[in-house]
């Protein structure tokens, strides 16, 4: 709390409101004071009030923050897969399903395993989130790991669409091409 306070105090804003607390550029300013609940022990600050009242916003006007983040694979949390998949999609007729197959030769993850820890699962992730299964095969031969198949399900026209806005960043992210068979 003393950090913050000092960084609070050694500001050159904090110093400006000091010696003129007015409006900033004609618009009216509100101050925040300390809660009696609150065990924050800092100074009050001069806060720009908006011109428009939260529920008067124009989400045009304002528009969303998003926060880019780029497409990967994970199949343990927190390390990406540097193997790019060889990915097979297939469609019920009524397009109410689909499924996507993720074949991996040679991944990454087979070479960290045993330092970062066991595959929890298949983890698609991008800037809405994250997709996940938990079908996820191991090819070996000889004993020795050789791949991945990771199988991911989609159950309903919402899903495939998720799905297909994820390929297309992950597919812009890596050289990937669609060909239709």
């Amino acid at each position: 709390m003393a950090t913050l306070q000092s960084l609070a105090l050694a500001s050159p804003v904090f110093h400006s409101m000091l010696l003129q607390p007015r409006s900033l550029s004609g618009i009216p300013t509100w101050v925040a004071h300390r809660s009696s609940n609150s065990q924050f022990n800092g100074q009050s600050l001069l806060v720009a009030r908006s011109l428009l009242s939260p529920t008067t916003w124009n989400s045009k006007k304002c528009g969303p923050i998003v926060m880019m983040v780029k497409p990967k694979i994970q199949f343990i949390q927190g390390t990406d897969e540097q193997t790019i998949p060889d990915v097979r999609l297939t469609k019920s007729r009524d397009g109410t399903n689909g499924m996507a197959i993720f074949r991996f030769d040679q991944p990454s993850v087979f070479d960290s395993s045993s330092e970062v820890g066991d595959i929890t699962g298949f983890y698609m992730i991008d800037e809405e989130g994250v997709l996940q299964s938990v079908n996820v095969n191991a090819k070996f031969v000889n004993g020795k790991p050789a791949g991945i198949e990771a199988k991911y399900i989609m159950r309903t026209p919402r899903d495939w669409d998720r799905f297909m806005r994820f390929m297309e960043r992950y597919s812009n992210e890596n050289g990937l091409q669609f060909v239709k068979k």
